[in-house]
């Protein structure tokens, strides 16, 4: 088929975003699927939800017949909250089916060649959206007024900060670890096995993660090869499984987290993120505005949360900043060193 052969008309797109809706709607959350396939999705979610969890103290004693204690069972509860998102994108769909379907007819397979070419036009644009997502799932901060993904919600780092400058994480609570130097080739092993001797024993005996930059794993690698290099169990450069974790702990590294402030141990449970392409709330439409274009209009819902953040289920690592540079012209005493009186 030659190029100038593809015609779609507009019922055919909008017929195309009523019948695969579901498909469409879903797409965003399957783009972002290497780094949420590490969480807990939680769909249909619109708005906020209570999230209930139990602590309790309650302990086996020695019989005694009239033994009675004091309720010692809270429920905590932490509220996932997701955010309704919209989008209104204007496209050439002549041009899209043209670099979709056109020029690439020789090489796709009789799968891809047998579906619809509208669908492949607008799931190409609902990719679109779901790159900008995964990029923010930890760094999104909610901005009513906003016009980004980063708007939308408020991403699991941007939740850990507030929750640390309330208190509610913090070395005393037993879910911070703070490093005390920065992380290099040489020590990532070693600050590798301080955070994970660092968690509170019940997270160390769970299985678990520890999210974190690729910067951090490419040192920890580097760092195993130089000081494993002769232990006949090191047969691989990578090394995805924490050293001293009792195969507990996997490193998952994300770029998502690069240049983010903070690693996180956890499990998959708790990290929960929200979202809808089931209700009447979530939907997508197709018109012409204009002679040329066409506009893809969504609407759908995202958000994230921890399930948790008592010392049990979580332990933030806060990296290492290095102090800001004193001023060349004084002292550490605060003289300056050009006078020589």
């Amino acid at each position: 088929m030659s190029t100038h052969q593809i015609q779609y008309t507009d019922q055919q797109y909008k017929d195309a975003a009523i019948r695969w809706l579901p498909e469409f709607l879903l797409m965003p959350v399957l783009e972002c699927k290497s780094t949420l396939q590490y969480m807990t999705g939680m769909p249909g979610i619109t708005g906020k939800v209570k999230l209930p969890a139990a602590e309790s103290n309650a302990q086996l004693a020695p019989y005694k017949s009239n033994r009675s204690s004091a309720a010692s069972t809270d429920l905590v509860f932490r509220q996932l909250e997701t955010f309704e998102g919209n989008v209104s994108e204007e496209f050439d769909p002549q041009t899209v089916a043209t670099l979709l379907i056109g020029r690439n007819t020789p090489s796709l397979g009789d799968g891809v060649k047998n579906v619809p070419s509208t669908k492949l036009v607008l799931g190409s644009v609902m990719k679109s959206i779901g790159k900008h997502l995964h990029d923010s799932l930890f760094t999104a901060k909610r901005n009513a007024n906003g016009d980004t993904t980063a708007d939308l919600f408020d991403g699991w780092a941007t939740i850990a900060e507030a929750e640390m400058a309330a208190g509610n994480i913090s070395k005393a609570k037993g879910n911070l670890f703070e490093l005390d130097e920065a992380i290099t080739s040489v020590n990532a092993v070693d600050i590798a096995k301080e955070i994970e001797r660092s968690c509170d024993p019940v997270l160390r005996r769970t299985d678990k993660f520890l999210f974190c930059a690729p910067e951090f794993y490419d040192a920890y690698c580097d760092a195993y090869l130089l000081t494993h290099n002769g232990v006949n169990y090191n047969k691989q450069y990578e090394q995805p499984v924490l050293e001293g974790s009792n195969r507990k702990t996997t490193i998952v590294a994300l770029d998502c987290l690069a240049g983010v402030k903070e690693m996180f141990v956890t499990p998959k449970l708790n990290m929960l993120y929200g979202y809808d392409n089931l209700s009447n709330a979530s939907r997508i439409e197709v018109n012409r505005f204009s002679s040329w274009m066409l506009t893809l209009a969504a609407a759908m819902w995202f958000g994230t949360q921890f399930y948790s953040i008592d010392r049990r289920m979580l332990n933030v690592v806060k990296l290492y900043e290095k102090p800001a540079a004193t001023n060349p012209g004084t002292s550490d005493t605060g003289t300056d060193p050009s006078d020589k009186g």
